[in-house]
C-alpha cells in the first residue's frame, strides 16, 4: 500500500488579486502542516477567475511572477508540491494555466488550458502542451475545467503516461434558479460530478476536482476512485481545506492503457 495524502483547496473566491496570493500563501502551509504530498487550487486561484459581472484589471505579468514566486517559497518551507490555478502572459497574450512547485520550493513548470469553453475564447488563448509531473511516489496530470467535462481525452492522456491522479480544477458557481445541491453527484444536478467519477472509472485512476467555495455552488472539491466511486467530497459552499488519502496501487490506469487510437 503506497499511501499519499492530498489536499484541495475549496477556497472563497479572493476579494482581490492580492488577497488571492494571500489566501493560496495560507492555504499551502496548511496543507504542510496536515502532511500533505500536494495541494491543488481551482482554476484561476490568482488573480480570481474571470466573469462578465467582475471587474477585474488586466494581468500585469510583474504582479503574476512575484504571486508565483510568493508560491513557490511557500511550497518549500511547507514542504508540500502545489497545482496554483493562476493567469499567465505568454508573448503579449494571457492563457488559463496553473504553476506547478515542487516541495523544494523549485517551479517544475505550467500547464495551460489547452481546450477552452467557447465564451473562453475571446479572452484567453489557448495552449498548446499536456504534462505529467511527480511528487514522490505519486505521477500526476491536469485536466483544467472545460477540458475534464467536454474532452475525456484529457483525463486519458494523463493516464496513459503513468498519472494515478488526475486534478481537474475548475469554476463552477450558481447561476439563478439553478440547482442547488447538498449530495455529491445528485441525479437533480448538472453532470459534472458524474463526470468526475466517470473520468476516475474510464481510466483506473484518481480524479480529484477542485472548485471554489460559494453559497449554491452546483460542484464542489471531491476525489473519485479509480473504480468510479466517491472517496470524499467538500461539504458545498463551506471553505477549507479536503485532506484525502489515497492508496497509489488502486490507481492501475489499466483501462486507459487498453484504450485503442484508431
Amino acid at each position: 500500500m503506497a499511501t499519499v495524502r492530498l489536499a484541495l483547496a475549496n477556497l472563497p473566491f479572493p476579494a482581490s488579486p492580492e488577497a488571492a496570493v494571500t489566501d493560496a500563501i495560507a492555504a499551502i502551509g496548511e496543507a504542510g502542516r496536515a502532511g500533505a504530498r500536494v495541494v491543488c487550487f481551482p482554476e484561476n486561484f490568482i488573480p480570481g477567475y474571470r466573469t462578465a459581472s467582475r471587474h477585474m484589471a488586466p494581468p500585469e505579468a510583474a504582479f503574476l511572477e512575484d504571486a508565483w514566486r510568493q508560491a513557490a517559497v511557500a511550497a518549500g518551507a511547507a514542504g508540500v508540491a502545489v497545482v496554483l490555478g493562476t493567469e499567465r502572459v505568454v508573448n503579449g497574450r494571457h492563457r488559463i494555466s496553473t504553476l506547478v512547485a515542487n516541495a523544494d520550493g523549485t517551479v517544475a513548470g505550467f500547464h495551460d488550458k489547452v481546450q477552452l469553453d467557447p465564451s473562453e475564447e475571446g479572452t484567453w488563448e489557448a495552449g498548446s502542451e499536456r504534462h505529467v509531473y511527480t511528487a514522490g511516489p505519486l505521477t500526476f496530470g491536469l485536466s483544467i475545467c472545460h477540458e475534464g467535462w467536454r474532452y475525456p481525452e484529457t483525463v486519458r492522456w494523463a493516464a496513459r503516461r503513468g498519472a494515478q491522479v488526475v486534478f481537474l480544477p475548475h469554476f463552477h458557481e450558481a447561476e439563478p434558479g439553478g440547482f442547488r445541491p447538498t449530495a455529491f453527484a445528485d441525479p437533480a444536478n448538472t453532470f459534472h460530478e458524474k463526470a468526475i467519477l466517470c473520468r476516475a472509472a474510464e481510466n483506473t485512476c484518481f480524479v480529484a476536482g477542485v472548485n471554489y467555495a460559494s453559497a449554491g455552488s452546483p460542484t464542489t472539491s471531491a476525489v473519485a476512485r479509480p473504480d468510479g466511486t466517491l472517496a470524499a467530497f467538500q461539504p458545498y459552499g463551506v471553505a477549507g481545506l479536503l485532506v484525502v488519502d489515497v492508496d497509489l496501487t488502486e490507481a492501475t490506469g489499466l483501462l486507459a492503457s487498453r484504450a485503442r487510437h484508431y
